[in-house]
């Protein structure tokens, strides 16, 4: 076979690795581990395949990447989901770990996904620790809801809990603030971020582990990667409103509490807000035009490495 002819979809489990092949059909099994990763590179370089379909596991399937990348193999990260209606699409509904492979090694063939860059070390690094103080404030704010509601004897139990928990933040925020400083790069970028009214260092962080394309896409690009581009809902002479979905939730849910901050304390942004709420858009309608705008405003920032100015263009 020559290299187009060849694609391979991966089911990644925490036991056990699924590959499929197309065109031919084949699967095969290996563990999830050093020796499996192994045997899956030394099969599949000769293949020399034209692409490689992963879907993103949380993190299970880092270790596998990094296997395929060193061997210069290329391969693509795609959103489940995608993946899943693309199966629905064709009527296959059952699901097992084999099935999942060879409906990746379809998609890979009929889809063609554009591969992206591995992240390199560090700021995988980076995006686990921003993952982990978000989970940690998940586990605060659980906690601490409990605690108005649990009964007298067990309030000084999650009491305790709640001190922890406030402990393992600030180490967490302490951890993250020596891996910016740490960095050169990271931290003229987490200084040129933050020189924004409205933008702090949750946002900041958050946006340099979780969105390393930030300056480097166009605003319409970035607006939708984020999932804050407003799709449209037209059909015949039906002309629907417009909605936004999907995109990266994590950096949606900071950059909104960011938004909501600047639309008091950031001249453009609250500006723009209030000429919105005056023309009579409802106010999350506004703030999510608002969290547009402020995303706009960074990605230009970072693209031409430019420092907040009051005047700053929204292009990009």
């Amino acid at each position: 076979m020559s290299q187009s002819d060849v694609f391979v979809g991966i089911d990644v489990a925490k036991a056990q690795l699924d590959v499929a092949l197309r065109p031919t059909g084949d699967t095969w099994t290996a563990p999830n581990d050093e020796a499996g990763l192994a045997h899956i590179v030394e099969r599949l370089g000769p293949l020399r395949p034209a692409l490689i379909v992963v879907e993103a596991t949380g993190r299970l399937e880092l270790p596998l990447l990094g296997a395929l990348m060193a061997a210069a193999l290329p391969v693509v990260v795609v959103n489940p989901r995608q993946v899943r209606d693309f199966a629905r699409a064709l009527g296959h509904l059952a699901k097992t770990d084999r099935l999942d492979a060879q409906v990746l090694a379809l998609f890979g063939e009929r889809v063609r996904p554009t591969p992206r860059p591995l992240p390199d070390p560090a700021t995988q690094a980076l995006s686990a620790l921003v993952a982990r103080r978000r989970q940690v404030i998940e586990m605060l704010t659980a906690e601490k809801n409990r605690c108005g509601q649990a009964p007298p004897a067990l309030q000084p139990d999650i009491a305790v809990h709640i001190t922890w928990l406030e402990t393992q933040l600030q180490h967490l925020d302490d951890a993250l603030g020596q891996q910016i400083r740490n960095s050169p790069g990271w931290r003229t970028q987490d200084e040129l971020l933050q020189s924004a009214p409205g933008v702090g260092p949750v946002l900041s962080r958050t946006l340099l582990a979780d969105l390393p394309e930030l300056g480097r896409l166009s605003r319409k690009q970035i607006a939708a990667l984020v999932g804050i581009a407003p799709l449209n809902r037209d059909s015949g002479t039906l002309r629907g409103v417009r909605t936004c979905w999907g995109g990266r939730a994590p950096v949606r849910a900071v950059l909104y509490m960011a938004t909501v901050a600047a639309t008091r304390c950031n001249p453009v942004i609250q500006a723009f807000y209030r000429r919105l709420c005056a023309a009579g858009k409802a106010k999350k309608v506004a703030l999510t035009a608002c969290m547009r705008k402020l995303l706009t405003i960074l990605n230009a920032m970072m693209k031409h490495r430019t420092p907040w100015r009051a005047q700053v263009s929204p292009c990009a």
